[in-house]
């Protein structure tokens, strides 16, 4: 399947359409940071050719951040885009500020050192990255909102955001003609505070877009870890030492990957096409997915989720049986 064939959704109620899978690219950060460090540093060259296979997969948008390598991740997906081909439309690029230690000002005074680490290209999502700043989350966009009036930017979005705070950020575009575009949050078939929480329910309400990063929970739910838990010592990076990779985790997670492995074989698929195909289909048009690669055959493993749809009786066998063995 080549670009522009997939089917795209509306990013909130903006004007900016992506397709259902994105690329996250914390990986790219080249091991940079202490955010950067969680992941091995990539070539350049690898980085490349995950996006022109995430391209010409269908993906069409890239999520970065300022934080991710200090800039680095901005960088190389920049360089990888210079050296990639596509059709007429340029991806859509999403970023994010780091509030860490500074106020709403810092949104508008650091842009300039975004757009120069993204090569120039237009920033269609800018978002607030953490609800953690010296400023309030209606101080946060008007700051967007001033970015948006110049044009510098299309859509405004947040991050980790909890239900109030969303709620007052959508509530302060509001007042200024737009509205939020997105709230970027931690969803999978692992974890599902989302759907407690509130904040799924106001998303479907007003119209934002969710958008679910580790939606394979670090590549647990690939399935690969179950079938050989020696894989987990060959992993680089913290996370290994996270609950999912522990022999606990791995127990209680196993009906569930058994039922995935049936339901990949009944769609000729893969666990993670999946996973990843459950986070996009289970709640209509509201959730999209930003999973990583960091091999190729990850970037069109991921692209490939698009090719399909999973059948209501088995997005629900899937929810139903995630629900009964959560992971602490």
């Amino acid at each position: 399947m080549m670009s522009g064939t997939v089917s795209k959704r509306q990013l909130g109620q903006s004007d900016v359409h992506i397709s259902p899978i994105g690329l996250g690219c914390w990986q790219f950060s080249k091991g940079n940071g202490l955010v950067g460090k969680f992941w091995p540093a990539m070539e350049q060259e690898a980085m490349n050719q995950i996006v022109q296979e995430s391209l010409d997969g269908g993906v069409n948008w890239f999520d970065t951040a300022e934080v991710y390598g200090k800039g680095d991740s901005e960088r190389a997906l920049s360089e990888a885009l210079d050296s990639a081909t596509f059709g007429s439309e340029p991806p859509v690029i999403a970023t994010k500020w780091w509030p860490a230690f500074r106020r709403s000002s810092s949104i508008v005074h650091t842009f300039d050192a975004r757009r120069i680490a993204l090569g120039g290209r237009a920033i269609d999502l800018h978002q607030v990255h953490q609800p953690m700043s010296f400023s309030s989350p209606t101080d946060e966009m008007n700051a967007m909102a001033d970015l948006m009036d110049e044009g510098k930017i299309r859509s405004a979005g947040v991050s980790n955001f909890n239900l109030k705070q969303m709620k007052e950020a959508h509530e302060a575009l509001l007042e200024r003609g737009y509205s939020l575009a997105s709230n970027q949050v931690k969803y999978s078939l692992l974890d599902r505070r989302i759907e407690e929480n509130g904040i799924l329910d106001y998303a479907k309400e007003q119209g934002i877009t969710i958008i679910a990063y580790s939606p394979l929970e670090q590549g647990i739910l690939s399935g690969k870890f179950h079938q050989n838990p020696d894989l987990i010592k060959k992993i680089q990076g913290v996370r290994k030492y996270t609950p999912n990779f522990r022999a606990k985790g791995l127990k209680k997670t196993e009906p569930l990957i058994k039922l995935m492995l049936r339901l990949a074989e009944d769609y000729d698929v893969t666990p993670t096409q999946i996973a990843l195909n459950w986070v996009i289909h289970q709640h209509g048009e509201t959730i999209v997915a930003i999973p990583g690669a960091s091999k190729t055959h990850h970037a069109t493993a991921n692209a490939k989720t698009m090719d399909f749809e999973l059948s209501n009786t088995d997005l629900f066998a899937l929810d139903q049986m995630a629900k009964r063995i959560q992971v602490d």
